[in-house]
């Protein structure tokens, strides 16, 4: 069914059409994240959306998704929708989406394709664009000549010179065709964003390009500028790759009439050796950053603080300060060269702020509880490990010693979830004061009752060991280790016993006497 505001569009006359955008006139910025559902969010397009994001909410404005789906035979199933997702799950939600909707929407270009027609058309009517009808043979023909005279291949611009009763005969007869736009040479230079005056004589070094395909579907060079046009973008930042394409767009402007956007080209990302990030690589995908307990203000961090547009770059900035310190004119030309060995230190900063923070805490608690019974099952699902406060008490004792929720999981920390089975003989080979050991712990616990202070127990620990007559203290720790986790490696006895409690303690160490 199409929208309301589709049918409105529907309705504009191109050939008249000179207004300004309506973002240009009252200082609105609307700015657009237009991805093609090739494939799916992957790192470099998350640091575009949120370039896009953060722009938009320094200035006020609207940020916009759009599907730039046209190539239907690259289409990925689902991948516009994991697109989506994976802004939510980044906290940069489009304000206007395929999935939110918006006055300017459909926000799928193939749902789109009448518009692109008559866009096509006007440009036709006004000697701006041409009918081709050039077979696929002939073109491939004019590459492989190309190529073999070392030349870049480059259309040859021959159907432009078809007479108009030539043009009306071929499609009367029904003959397969596209439409091209005409190249105009003498393009005006324009100010980008990062890179300053830039000017491509794209009539020198091009062909016209094919604005309209046979199957009825636009280029991206039209659908871009025409939906840019009407849902009145006032700026487009985009990957540098496209800064060579802008004086074509900006020729299909003036052809149509239309005030263009201000334009910003962002310089690439790369990785920490200057190679290309490369979908192939695999691990640059969000979801493959989501799933492995990465969370996304981490990844939002380090994407921009490798990068520029902002005064200093720190470890640890939340999205509400990278957008009040974001300064548009300090993105520089240099690429940005990302270390994905530094993530896990974000990750931990970033993780000690959300233990620290009441709301966000509760939430990795729920989170750390279906992960504990997901890893341990039965072991713990009658066990007071389970309970808030337990949990609770072991992230704010464990922060700043985990990068990710899911470390907390792995055998290194499973004494805090499951209780140990050490043989009574194991224990007593370590020390022959088991008895003593144990008593003198649990005086310990009834001396601080509710909370072990972190800072008094190691020397208390110490002066405890001091009261043995056979065991020595490494021999004591050892002990104590072994019976409250059944580990023999690891955090510091102290440290367990802290990030344990009183009440766990006791569990433990009391079936042993």
């Amino acid at each position: 069914m199409v929208s309301k505001s589709y049918e409105i569009l529907l309705t504009l006359t191109f050939h008249t059409d000179t207004r300004r955008h309506a973002s240009s006139e009252n200082g609105n910025v609307r700015v657009r994240f237009a991805p093609s559902p090739t494939g799916f969010l992957h790192l470099g397009g998350l640091r575009t959306a949120l370039y896009n994001f953060i722009f938009a909410k320094k200035h006020g404005g609207t940020f916009v998704l759009r599907m730039e789906d046209t190539d239907q035979s690259r289409l990925v199933s689902g991948a516009a929708d994991g697109i989506e997702d994976m802004l939510e799950w980044a906290g940069i939600s489009p304000d206007e989406s395929p999935r939110k909707g918006g006055i300017f929407g459909p926000y799928q270009q193939s749902q789109r394709l009448d518009l692109y027609s008559q866009a096509a058309q006007t440009l036709v009517d006004k000697g701006a664009a041409y009918h081709c009808f050039c077979s696929p043979q002939r073109l491939e023909l004019l590459k492989k000549e190309a190529l073999r005279s070392r030349q870049t291949p480059r259309y040859d611009n021959r159907c432009r010179h078809l007479a108009p009763d030539q043009v009306a005969e071929k499609l009367g007869q029904g003959q397969p065709h596209v439409i091209r736009f005409r190249l105009q040479e003498g393009v005006d230079p324009f100010e980008d964003m990062v890179f300053g005056w830039n000017r491509h004589e794209v009539a020198a070094v091009e062909g016209d390009p094919v604005i309209m395909k046979a199957d009825g579907f636009p280029t991206y060079h039209l659908a871009n500028v025409v939906d840019d046009h009407h849902m009145q973008i006032s700026h487009v930042l985009r990957g540098t790759e496209w800064l060579i394409s802008t004086s074509k767009h900006l020729l299909l402007y003036q052809a149509f009439g239309w005030t263009p956007p201000t334009f910003g080209h962002l310089p690439l990302l790369l990785n920490k050796d200057g190679s290309k990030l490369s979908k192939r690589q695999g691990d640059i995908f969000i979801e493959h950053f989501a799933k492995s307990g990465s969370l996304p203000e981490a990844l939002l961090d380090i994407i921009t603080n490798c990068g520029s547009g902002f005064a200093n770059n720190r470890t640890g900035r939340k999205l509400d300060e990278l957008i009040s310190e974001f300064d548009s004119s300090k993105i520089t030309t240099h690429s940005a060269l990302l270390d994905l060995d530094k993530l896990p230190e974000f990750n931990r900063v970033h993780l000690m702020q959300r233990i620290e923070d009441e709301e966000k805490c509760a939430s990795l608690v729920k989170e750390l509880q279906v992960l504990i019974e997901d890893a341990y099952g039965p072991q713990v699902q009658e066990s007071d490990v389970l309970h808030d406060p337990y949990i609770r008490r072991v992230l704010h004792f464990r922060k700043g010693h985990i990068s990710r929720l899911q470390d907390l999981v792995t055998p290194a920390y499973s004494f805090l979830w499951v209780r140990p089975c050490v043989p009574r003989e194991q224990l007593e080979g370590v020390s022959s004061e088991a008895h003593a050991i144990i008593t003198l712990v649990l005086e310990l616990l009834q001396r601080h009752g509710k909370e072990l202070p972190l800072e008094s127990l190691s020397p208390e620990l110490k002066v405890l060991a001091k009261k043995m007559k056979a065991t020595k203290y490494s021999g004591v720790m050892k002990f104590l280790r072994l019976a409250l986790s059944g580990h023999q490696q690891g955090p510091s006895v102290a440290e367990i016993m802290v990030s344990l409690g009183p009440n766990e303690i006791l569990n433990r160490l009391q079936r042993l006497l």
